[in-house]
């Protein structure tokens, strides 16, 4: 296994940093998708956990078009969602598809985003050739699984989360007929260690055990 900050070019030039880890017989590709907070510590440990489970994993600062370099603390809401704010719809693809290059060896390539990320992972799965995408806790899911998916899907959702009103979440089976899906008796961000007030323990392991099982199965691992 080994560890390294990377730079990855996007197809207009664009070029951004990324954090990979890479296990030493890699069963697929995975690229992490970022909460609102950009490349934070947490989710380096998130990338690290996957790497662990077999998967040659990328966590891409998607702020780096913005501002370089910015990663934005837990308690600045107001900030974070100022940042995500600016995202170019256009520019989100071609540096996701960027990330997934890096990490495309043939074995097929997954998406796994929590918060906006999770959000833009199933964007992503209208748009890329992706071998799954997997979202928790996502947001604007009405708009980005508007048309569909061309892989297999899986979301985890909070009960108690504002963004997954059951309207939403019948959005998404109606837009994703075949979607795996799964609420948790949770809120938003029910798996970011970090945030113990939002962390719940048991949905957030049981989340990660449903996670690396749809991953094997989409990977044929």
């Amino acid at each position: 296994m080994s560890e390294q900050m990377i730079r990855v070019t996007a197809e207009d030039g664009h070029s951004l940093d990324a954090f990979r880890a890479t296990p030493d017989n890699p069963k697929g590709g995975l690229v992490i998708l970022q909460e609102i907070f950009g490349m934070t510590e947490q989710l380096k440990s998130v990338t690290r956990a996957w790497c662990a489970d077999g998967y040659d994993s990328i966590l891409p600062a998607m702020y780096d078009r913005i501002k370089p370099n910015t990663v934005i603390s837990f308690d600045d809401m107001e900030g974070a969602q100022g940042m995500m704010k600016q995202f170019d719809p256009d520019s989100v693809v071609m540096d996701i598809r960027a990330a997934v290059s890096a990490v495309d060896r043939g074995s097929g390539v997954s998406l796994l985003g929590f918060c906006w990320g999770g959000g833009a992972a199933i964007r992503m799965a209208s748009i890329l050739d992706l071998a799954g995408a997997i979202s928790y806790y996502g947001t604007q899911l009405a708009d980005n699984s508007a048309n569909g998916a061309n892989c297999a899907t899986l979301f985890h959702f909070g009960e108690s989360d504002q963004h997954a009103s059951p309207e939403v979440i019948e959005g998404v089976k109606q837009n994703i007929p075949d979607a795996e899906c799964y609420i948790y008796d949770a809120g938003h961000a029910f798996a970011n260690d970090a945030r113990t007030d939002f962390y719940v323990e048991d949905a957030a392991k049981l989340a990660r055990r449903r996670s690396l099982e749809f991953l094997d199965r989409a990977h044929g691992a």
